[in-house]
């Protein structure tokens, strides 16, 4: 490696002063730099310079482009996001493409989301996160007492409960099988991240409309379901599914106190167990919507009623099944499995 002459090391040092004051910079070079050249023999004197000279082009060149880079480093950096619920996350994933990191909490069909518990491993990826969204309305608390205990200013939160304006009295916290919440918590989602980003910001909002246009299958199998089923009577455990039901037209027999219940944990009273059993016994109902990530004993019980009685039974979810699908595949599939159980007596149990 070449070894620079001392006065090439001292224009090293004091060439990133111009950003500060190009006047005080140009002073300190020709005062020190002069100095020294005076002390040297002519000839040495000008190899000195010329080569001191070549290394200040250097130097400015590089303190003119680490902005620049910094910025570019920044703008290539994959954005570090967290998805509460693995179906906002999945969401998150398809509009921020190959410029965002995302990862869930609650992203097992398997376990009761009700009862999670976060732990330390949990709290470092949200205190690191750049992005968060959630769904709010009671229903991921522990994400908001995570955040509070980790302060960032520059993170963004998106609450789908305040995407949609929705008050925190809100009896029913599934928002995300209301038809309209994904498209609106998209779309903050692709403003925040342009923010973010500004640089891709077309790239988001190219994603943004993609996501919107893959609805469509789901949004038509919707309303066909309301158009050829109009007024389908229909069975619940809780109210997993009620925003979708409300949507492809049906009408839920089961009191909302019962749904209430089961979801809360509380034992529902004999006369509601009574009468959601009788919806199966006296056929009053053509399908059963059955959570199956919160079963206990009560629940399983009125399941076998209704299969005892021949009514279909739909298996919904908290949190989307995975693998194999994606958000719009699963709402799809929801649908799907409400149709071929009211019209041809099926039963999806299962996804």
């Amino acid at each position: 490696m070449q070894m620079l002459s001392p006065s090439t090391r001292l224009l090293h040092r004091l060439i990133c002063i111009e950003t500060q004051s190009q006047t005080m910079f140009r002073r300190m070079v020709n005062t020190a730099g002069l100095a020294a050249a005076r002390r040297l023999p002519r000839k040495k004197t000008g190899l000195m310079l010329a080569g001191a000279a070549a290394a200040l082009a250097v130097a400015v060149a590089g303190c003119g482009t680490s902005a620049t880079n910094a910025a570019a480093a920044k703008s290539t950096t994959a954005i570090s996001a967290i998805g509460a619920e693995n179906e906002y996350a999945n969401v998150l994933a398809q509009i921020g493409g190959r410029y965002v990191h995302v990862s869930s909490i609650l992203n097992n069909p398997n376990t009761d989301p009700h009862t999670f518990e976060s732990s330390p491993s949990v709290a470092s990826e949200v205190s690191s996160a750049q992005l968060i969204v959630q769904n709010g309305v009671g229903y991921d608390t522990f994400m908001n007492k995570i955040e509070s205990a980790s302060p960032n200013p520059d993170r963004k939160v998106i609450i789908a409960q305040h995407v949609l304006g929705l008050p925190d009295s809100t009896p029913n916290p599934h928002l995300w099988y209301d038809p309209k919440t994904m498209p609106a918590v998209a779309k903050v989602m692709a403003a925040d991240l342009s923010a973010l980003r500004p640089a891709h910001r077309a790239y988001f909002q190219a994603r943004l409309k993609a996501f919107d246009r893959s609805l469509a299958p789901w949004l038509n199998a919707i309303a066909a379901f309301k158009a050829r089923y109009p007024g389908t009577p229909v069975a619940t455990t809780e109210p997993v599914a009620d925003y979708m039901l409300q949507a492809a037209g049906t009408r839920n027999l089961t009191p909302f106190t019962f749904q209430a219940d089961i979801m809360n944990g509380v034992d529902p009273s004999p006369q509601d167990i009574s009468l959601e059993n009788g919806f199966f016994t006296q056929h009053k109902v053509k399908v059963f919507c059955y959570n199956q990530q919160v079963v206990d004993a009560l629940t399983s019980s009125i399941r076998q009623t209704a299969l005892k009685a021949g009514v279909p039974v739909v298996g919904v979810y908290e949190t989307m099944p995975t693998p194999g699908y994606d958000y719009q595949s699963w709402m799809l599939a929801e649908v799907n499995a409400l149709r071929k159980a009211v019209a041809d007596k099926i039963s999806t149990q299962k996804l």
